[in-house]
């Protein structure tokens, strides 16, 4: 095989703004991108966002890297945000101590307004964002060439998101196509 992009960098990567399915460009839709049964290289940020909710429940087709890696980018900043805002409402909340002399503990004797209703929204958006997730991370394993249920890795306990993060950081593989439908549009 030839190296289609000859270059003087030792590390064989492509020309900016270049970005490959396997040598072939990347099928675009009537409005510029993918459609949604093939993976997107080099998706940007929000991109990546709106693709996530677009592709809600899809188990087929893949994930390219950058799609599944924004995307848990985002929901990282939405979490972190969440918990912030749910330590600052136990903070502000009443609480009563109480001790026996051995241990002290402290409990919650009337939660503020702030806690219930970041709590509820926290609720909210991890069953939202559940089964989306689930079906990203099976299309990154299907990008990787890899069946989507290698997913129940994850239930091994101590090494199983250890094993998920290596399989997510796995790069592309051509044979990944298969897992591919593109009559579903």
């Amino acid at each position: 095989m030839t190296d289609q992009y000859p270059s003087d960098n030792p590390y064989g990567q492509q020309p900016a703004g270049h970005t490959p399915q396997y040598g072939a460009p990347a099928p675009t839709g009537p409005d510029g991108e993918p459609p949604l049964w093939a993976p997107w290289y080099g998706i940007s940020f929000g991109g990546a966002v709106r693709r996530f909710f677009k592709k809600y429940a899809r188990f087929d087709g893949r994930a390219s890297r950058s799609e599944f890696w924004w995307w848990y980018l985002a929901n990282g900043i939405i979490s972190i945000v969440l918990g912030i805002l749910l330590g600052v409402g136990a903070a502000t909340s009443q609480m009563t101590t109480a001790s026996n002399g051995y241990s002290t503990v402290s409990t919650m004797q009337s939660p503020s307004a702030l806690y219930v209703i970041v709590g509820i929204i926290a609720t909210i958006w991890g069953l939202a964002i559940l089964v989306p997730s689930i079906a990203l991370f099976w299309r990154r394993l299907h990008d990787a060439n890899l069946a989507g249920p290698f997913w129940f890795l994850g239930f091994i306990p101590f090494v199983g998101g250890i094993i998920l993060i290596i399989l997510a950081i796995l790069p592309s593989k051509p044979e990944g196509q298969r897992f591919d439908q593109p009559g579903r549009g």
